[in-house]
């Protein structure tokens, strides 16, 4: 039975429709559908509207369910339009009507709010010290490699000298970005919404402070309204926040996938990083980065799929809502995937030692050397030109050495003060 049937049966088709496949994403919401039911319950037994008997009996049912959850053995049926249903009609058989009282001054909308926001809360915190895991391992390889020279390159053209210490760290100090916005989103989910019902509050005396404190929320969203409004919001603040991670691992893996090339030849994966080809018997090809980088890219296109769906919603509930957790839940696992794989990837790259010795590289110290002319006095636009005109004769001699003093240069990564800043962002 629906939660809100009246005793006139629905069209199988349109049941078909409206439902989807969101028993399924259900699943990942149903441990805190029954959490946010414990508080709930709590709640109504403090303000008398259950008696301490069903509130003890309610709390410990949920328990159980809550054990079943974790374990794998709770599925949502076909006869069950979604998980709160399901959880209902589960404390209905077992308790009667205690299990009946459960709904008391909520809505389906706030408690899929709840379940949504208490969701993100952990796979934030989940992405976090997962993004911190990488951190440290790209900070180990700049410090084991800062030393290194390495080409660098602006549009695709040999440029000025890196290290494989400065690309190492440029990734680790972005994925410090990365984390000011997960932390942004983590700010915004949590916040209460439960005992906002339908969107706009509910008769009953309700303790809404209480369900914050139980729940372990930051804070609470006071105004009803705009705790329904924060359906979509909340969704699409933690789509920005993902892509910002996924921006950052998706250029890695082009780096990586351009720097292992013939035709580049800086770094090298071992065997088991890469696949093979079923015609070309020399082929090592780092699909695993090729699959991150799409990953990502696909992960990035997320916000604004949000976006489309809720552009011109009103205020209050819409069943248009629902599809978010079709594009949502998914990402976040890919997400994590991708976090996964780099993680387990990146300690086993090796980096080439001599690069610079092709005589290619050798333009690479052009503005190193106009640099030293300017501090025996040449003016600047004098040693351009002077430095331009030994590339045009050919007579231009490469230092092949780097003496750059300044923060975050070549030679001053300012690692320790890198690592600082994610500790204070963190």
């Amino acid at each position: 039975m629906k939660l809100w049937e009246k005793g006139i049966p629905t069209d199988k088709q349109i049941e078909q429709f409206t439902v989807g496949n969101d028993r399924e994403l259900d699943l990942v919401l149903a441990k805190y559908d029954a959490l946010g039911s414990i508080a709930h319950a709590k709640m109504l037994g403090q303000i008398g509207l259950l008696t301490a008997e069903e509130t003890t009996s309610l709390v410990d049912a949920l328990n159980e369910i809550i054990a079943d959850i974790v374990v794998g053995n709770f599925e949502i049926e076909d006869s069950f339009e979604d998980v709160h249903s399901k959880i209902e009609y589960l404390l209905t058989v077992k308790l009667g009507d205690a299990g009946k009282k459960i709904h008391t001054a909520r809505s389906r909308n706030d408690q899929v709010l709840v379940d949504v926001h208490l969701y993100l809360k952990d796979e934030l915190k989940a992405i976090k010290e997962q993004v911190k895991t990488l951190f440290d391992l790209l900070m180990e390889s700049a410090e084991k490699h800062q030393n290194v020279l390495l080409p660098g390159y602006t549009h695709l053209q040999i440029a000025m000298p890196s290290s494989f210490g400065m690309w190492f760290s440029a990734y680790a100090e972005s994925l410090i970005d990365d984390i000011t916005m997960l932390n942004a989103a983590s700010k915004i989910v949590d916040q209460n919404p439960l005992g906002s019902a339908a969107g706009y509050g509910s008769s009953f005396p309700i303790n809404r402070t209480f369900t914050t404190q139980e729940l372990g929320f930051e804070t609470l969203k006071y105004n009803a309204v705009a705790a329904q409004m924060s359906r979509g919001k909340a969704e699409k603040t933690v789509a920005f926040a993902m892509t910002s991670v996924a921006g950052t691992l998706s250029k890695f893996a082009m780096d990586v996938c351009l720097y292992m090339s013939q035709n580049f030849d800086f770094i090298g994966l071992p065997a088991h990083l890469t696949t093979g080809s079923s015609i070309m018997p020399h082929k090592k090809n780092p699909d695993v980065f090729e699959l991150i980088r799409g990953k990502c890219n696909k992960i990035q296109a997320l916000p604004y799929e949000i976006t489309l769906i809720t552009n011109n919603l009103p205020s209050g509930y819409h069943r248009d809502l629902q599809l978010l957790k079709e594009g949502l839940f998914p990402a976040i696992q890919t997400l994590k995937s991708c976090l996964d794989i780099a993680i387990f990837s990146i300690k086993d790259i090796t980096v080439k030692d001599h690069i610079l010795e092709d005589k290619k590289y050798d333009y690479l110290f052009t503005v190193d050397t106009l640099n030293e002319m300017v501090v025996e006095g040449m003016p600047f636009r004098d040693a351009y030109k002077a430095v331009a005109e030994q590339l045009e004769s050919g007579t231009y001699q490469s230092p092949k050495a780097t003496k750059h003093t300044h923060e975050g240069s070549i030679n001053n990564l300012c690692l320790v003060q890198i690592k600082q800043k994610m500790e204070a962002a963190l």
